[in-house]
């Protein structure tokens, strides 16, 4: 195999931003226009440096020079550098995927990973159990969530919001196991004449493997371990808009496939 540089295909593209001082030229301009000179200062270039390395980019189409002499990124380049965050975030978290999968997500959902690139990973059970108290306390509208375990230490934070108002919507796995006092805290709590008032809905799927939970303001996922079991023991959090909009798309979607919930199928705790 050859080692030399691409000269054709995405490889060649890819090439491209194997450079570093290139990869920060194309960062830089996505923020604003910028002359040759003030993209050498703010990257700490010589203007020989600048000067090569911008050579390659206009030359792979990515930038071109405007009428006043200010760089700015074609089309093709700035959506080249939309794409990059999701790169980005996968290198920056290669090493949990190398023993953690995307379990069953459609392909649409991978490739907007880059929705990921601000999340915060939150690691222990106890530490992330806290989050999603505070996730539930917090809700003021509705609060949505896809789960492979039933949190029974949060029914009742849960239903204190839902007595306020706040929508709950939730997707229960089929082979989810149930912790005893489950069915006991439902009905101290009223559960039933929550879902008969609208306020709680609830759908089953044969299995999940990826979990989220979120409200308007903040969300969270985790992923399965490489059994297709999900870990709880790390969580990605984060409360941008894009992270959330791929939290209520995963969850819409997830929903559109759902059957009714059937509480015959929950397994009780031995």
């Amino acid at each position: 195999m050859s080692d030399q540089e691409p000269n054709e295909g995405v490889g060649s593209l890819f090439f491209e931003l194997a450079g570093d001082l290139r990869l920060l030229m194309l960062i830089k301009l996505n923020q604003k226009n910028h002359r040759l000179s003030q993209l050498a200062a703010e990257l700490n270039a010589t203007m020989q440096e600048a000067h090569r390395n911008m050579t390659r980019l206009i030359e792979a189409g990515l930038v071109a020079k405007g009428r006043d002499g200010e760089l700015m990124l074609t089309v093709y380049g700035r959506t080249v550098v939309m794409l990059m965050p999701s790169y980005d975030f996968l290198y920056r978290n290669k090493e949990f995927f190398l023993d953690h999968s995307l379990g069953d997500l459609p392909t649409k959902f991978i490739q907007r990973m880059g929705t990921f690139q601000n999340c915060e990973m939150v690691h222990g059970v106890m530490a992330i159990l806290q989050r999603w108290k505070n996730l539930y306390s917090e809700s003021e509208q509705y609060i949505k969530e896809i789960m492979a375990q039933v949190p029974l230490d949060l029914i009742e934070t849960v239903s204190s919001r839902v007595e306020k108002g706040v929508r709950f919507s939730y997707i229960f796995a089929a082979n989810a196991v149930v912790p005893k006092g489950r069915t006991q805290i439902l009905q101290k709590i009223g559960w039933r004449n929550f879902i008969s008032t609208g306020l709680v809905e609830r759908r089953m799927l044969p299995e999940v493997k990826v979990m989220t939970i979120f409200n308007e303001k903040q969300g969270c996922v985790l992923f399965p371990n490489m059994k297709g079991e999900p870990d709880l023991n790390i969580m990605f959090y984060a409360e941008d808009k894009e992270f959330l909009e791929w939290c209520s798309d995963l969850f819409a979607y997830q929903w559109e496939k759902a059957e009714p919930f059937d509480e015959s199928k929950l397994k009780n705790e031995v």
